[in-house]
């Protein structure tokens, strides 16, 4: 298996009323990513709310994405938690289901030093019987894993990527050059800086804005692999109008909304509390960026 191209960090959809999981729209929304081309699934991750779901949810959904994806691209599910246990049970219960991977998010609330940040990763490597992805994402967790303790961590055989969301191309250089001999992949997790990450030698991106925008995020990708960078560019550039409505609420609100009114028959309903609704500027600001992205041509 291959960790490289788009992969989609799927938002968890809920239903309007109680907010429970709605399985019937995930299905619709796994069904219609993978027909626009993308060429993986991440549920569980940051856009999926991991962070508000009890673990049967989230055995549930995992259940739903990997059963409705039945094979046709890979299914890497989150599975990171502070506890070193508790990643690798849930791990566990995934591979069961019949994941293609894991993704680890490091440690969050109490920093560890790097020392258990390795024995973390170790640890997990050694219990579980799956490929690995460490996930990097200091504005969550307050910490940033630095280039020397991925390099203690690269002879793990089943760690074989490491996605990158600090958005700091120095630190995304460093990976690179850290698994340099290696088979471990390196992935873009910031969605402003795939081209960027892809011409330092990435390959690919967990790229959350794929979601709903999905033909510029994969055109970034597939111009670039055709070696047209000057297509590959606009792609780049053509995401800003999204990520600037982004801003305008808590994540994933905005990008839940979208998903909803990104063509037709998939209700993503609204983040969960402590998360508010939009109100109706929001929503309505939402409606014009969408329709900017339905007339788009490059």
């Amino acid at each position: 298996m291959e960790f490289e191209g788009i992969i989609t960090p799927i938002v968890t959809p809920f239903t309007d009323d109680t907010q429970v999981i709605d399985l019937n729209e995930t299905r619709k929304l796994v069904n219609r990513l993978i027909e626009r081309g993308v060429h993986g699934l991440f549920p569980l991750g940051t856009n999926g709310e991991f962070h508000v779901l009890s673990e049967e949810e989230k055995i549930a959904f995992a259940k739903t994405v990997i059963e409705e994806t039945n094979h046709r691209v890979p299914v890497y599910v989150g599975t990171g938690a502070n506890s070193t246990q508790e990643v690798i049970r849930l791990s566990n219960i995934m591979k069961d289901l019949g994941a293609d991977a894991v993704s680890v998010v490091t440690p969050y609330f109490l920093i560890p030093t790097d020392e258990e940040i390795v024995n973390h990763y170790k640890m997990i490597a050694k219990n579980v019987d799956l490929p690995i992805i460490i996930y990097n994402i200091p504005k969550c967790t307050g910490m940033n894993l630095s280039a020397d303790v991925l390099k203690q961590l690269i002879h793990c055989p089943n760690i074989k990527a490491i996605k990158d969301s600090s958005g700091n191309m120095d630190n995304l250089k460093s990976y690179i050059e850290a698994v340099k001999g290696t088979d471990i992949k390196v992935l873009v997790g910031s969605d402003s800086a795939i081209l960027k990450g892809l011409q330092l030698g990435a390959h690919g991106a967990v790229a959350g804005t794929s979601n709903c925008i999905t033909k510029e995020i994969l055109g970034i990708y597939n111009s670039y692999k055709s070696n047209d960078l000057e297509k590959a560019k606009a792609y780049q550039d053509s995401i800003e109008p999204y990520r600037a409505v982004l801003k305008l609420a808590t994540t994933p609100a905005i990008m839940k909304m979208s998903v909803s009114l990104d063509g037709k028959g998939c209700n993503a309903g609204p983040a969960r509390y402590p998360v508010s609704p939009l109100n109706d500027e929001q929503i309505e600001k939402v409606k014009e960026v969408m329709e900017y992205y339905h007339n788009l041509v490059i």
